[in-house]
């Protein structure tokens, strides 16, 4: 691969398709203490580019009709989201009152 062609991929790698964008990965394990009986859903994005409403929004659309998605954590592993978007939400969907 020449030099050029590998700037270029590197370009469109980090640049391309939605880079910026929240998108759903795996949740983290309950937590002593949380209902484990409640689905979680978990939001990758970037704490400098999404607002915390377009996370929720995110969540929002993961979670079943007749639920709330509710906050329960930030982690910053690495292991689900990827650098460009470091920060993973994790959310309950609790049904709705």
């Amino acid at each position: 691969m020449t030099k050029t062609a590998g700037m270029l991929w590197l370009l469109a790698a980090l640049t391309g398709c939605s880079a910026f964008e929240p998108y759903a990965t795996y949740p983290r394990a309950a937590r002593p203490g949380e209902d484990t009986s409640l689905t979680r859903v978990a939001i990758c994005y970037d704490i400098f580019v999404s607002s915390l409403d377009r996370v929720q929004a995110e969540a929002q659309q993961e979670c079943a009709a007749g639920t709330v998605a509710t906050y329960s954590s930030t982690d910053w592993y690495l292991q689900f989201c990827p650098l460009l978007l470091p920060a993973r939400a994790t959310y309950m969907c609790t049904p709705k009152k």
